[in-house]
């Protein structure tokens, strides 16, 4: 027996702030480029020159972990039809396995949100640089990494139609360059420069696995229309839909754009290359500004991932909140945007940023970083858990009988790559990632006994 009941509902004083100027639903269109928005952000800049090492068979990796990726935005699609509130994971978990599990979801789901902004905003920096000179100065690049995180924050202070607007411009300015590469780049494109189909010394399973590794990461953030489904429009029908398309689309350009850079930078050059995507425009048109066009692509990318990861940082809490396993204060909302969350989490990502620049030790933070692949994981796996859960249960009113042989296939191969993602992570992540989750534990242990505490005076 769960202790959940029913799935909590929207709240109606959401739906009448929405209609307020500054509070806008997402419709399909800003829906759809927060998915891809929030999946591409500054590392597809370095991905070609990072599975370089393994050849060519680095893009059948690719291939299977886009066919993963879309078999878990297809499960997120259909959990949404059937719960299309905000919260995302937080919700399926919960309603599936009850309280524990679901702020297990919320909690690792946070950390993940605000650890992984820091780490784009240091990322920003060295692409900033190249644009704005900041020279060997600690402050000057802290600072411009805190302007970076606090610009989308502003956004999403304005409300929920600002960061439709910012995320739907933001995803078109990145896109334009990164399509002249992977359109572009096929008219110029050289079979001489791709190498060797198996370049390291491991057979073809540890190849592919090990490029794998590099990869499997590139996919995180195909739960964003489902996380924000409480501010879309007609949510049972855009998220899905929203899901499927973004994550389609930054597979097209994802793989379209690596095979291009393959094919334009000598396999060599481009083992030891630090701006790849640079080299490969350089290549197509000659001259060296390829290099400021992907700076200026990266930033605008990484502020678009910014925009929406900042308000997904907020929206899980938010919806752990309103049933009293995240203090109540993140439950506060204006125009259409949980506040509290998203101060709380920029103040913890800037806290965090400061110390990666003031400590003297870079390891500290990329151990940080490393751990959120493996937080990241535990929402996802619970959200496929929980569908299986509807399936195999045979609760009718969310299992369509007539697919369920279909459904149940795609759960399973969706739960099979968030345990694949679980293990790309590493030893040390998990370690040091289920440390993260046992504070969880005593989060959760005195949220719910103040719950039964109010509960019982009641």
């Amino acid at each position: 027996m769960h202790d959940t009941g029913t799935a909590p509902q929207s709240d109606p004083a959401e739906h009448t702030e929405d209609q307020s100027k500054h509070s806008r639903r997402f419709g399909l269109l800003a829906a759809t480029t927060l998915v891809m928005g929030n999946i591409i952000g500054g590392g597809i800049f370095l991905l070609p020159a990072s599975v370089a090492p393994f050849g060519t068979i680095s893009l059948l990796a690719f291939g299977v972990l886009t066919l993963g990726a879309i078999c878990l935005a297809l499960v997120f699609g259909k959990l949404a039809n059937q719960h299309p509130q905000t919260g995302g994971p937080y919700v399926y978990a919960r309603e599936a396995f009850g309280d524990f599990a679901g702020f297990l979801a919320a909690w690792s789901y946070w950390i993940t949100a605000w650890v992984s902004n820091a780490a784009l905003a240091v990322a920003a920096v060295g692409y900033l640089d190249v644009l704005f000179p900041l020279g060997d100065s600690k402050f000057a690049m802290m600072l411009a990494a805190l302007v970076v995180q606090w610009l989308p924050a502003a956004a999403n202070f304005a409300g929920t139609r600002y960061v439709g607007a910012v995320q739907v411009v933001a995803t078109v300015l990145k896109f334009a360059p990164l399509l002249l590469v992977a359109i572009g780049g096929l008219f110029t494109f050289s079979t001489d420069n791709l190498g060797p189909f198996q370049a390291s010394g491991s057979g073809a399973v540890g190849a592919v696995s090990a490029s794998a590794a590099i990869l499997l990461f590139s996919y995180l953030g195909v739960e964003s229309a489902a996380v924000s489904a409480g501010e879309v429009r007609n949510p049972r029908r855009n998220v899905g839909r929203a899901t499927i398309l973004g994550t389609l689309g930054a597979a097209f350009v994802y793989l379209l754009g690596t095979l291009s850079v393959f094919g334009n930078v000598p396999h060599d050059k481009l083992v030891d290359s630090g701006a790849p995507f640079s080299d490969a425009v350089n290549h197509m048109f000659g001259g060296t500004w390829g290099g400021t066009v992907v700076a200026g692509a990266a930033v605008i990318s990484i502020l678009g991932a910014l925009n929406g990861w900042t308000l997904l940082s907020a929206q899980t809490p938010y919806a752990a909140a309103k049933d009293g396993l995240f203090p109540s204060v993140f439950a506060t909302k204006k125009r259409g945007v949980p506040t509290v969350g998203v101060i709380v989490t920029v103040i913890l990502a800037s806290l965090l940023t400061v110390y990666n620049y003031t400590a003297g030790s870079d390891g500290v933070f990329e151990i940080l970083v490393l751990v959120t692949t493996f937080t990241a994981t535990v929402p996802y796996l619970l959200a496929t858990a929980a569908q299986l859960y509807f399936l195999i249960s045979g609760q009718s009113e969310r299992v369509n009988r007539g697919r369920l042989v279909r459904d149940g296939i795609l759960a399973a191969l969706a739960a099979g790559f968030s345990m694949w993602l679980v293990a790309g992570s590493g030893y040390a992540a998990v370690y040091q990632g289920v440390l993260f989750l046992f504070a969880g534990v005593i989060v959760y242990a005195c949220m719910s006994a103040r719950k039964k505490r109010a509960a019982t005076a009641s």
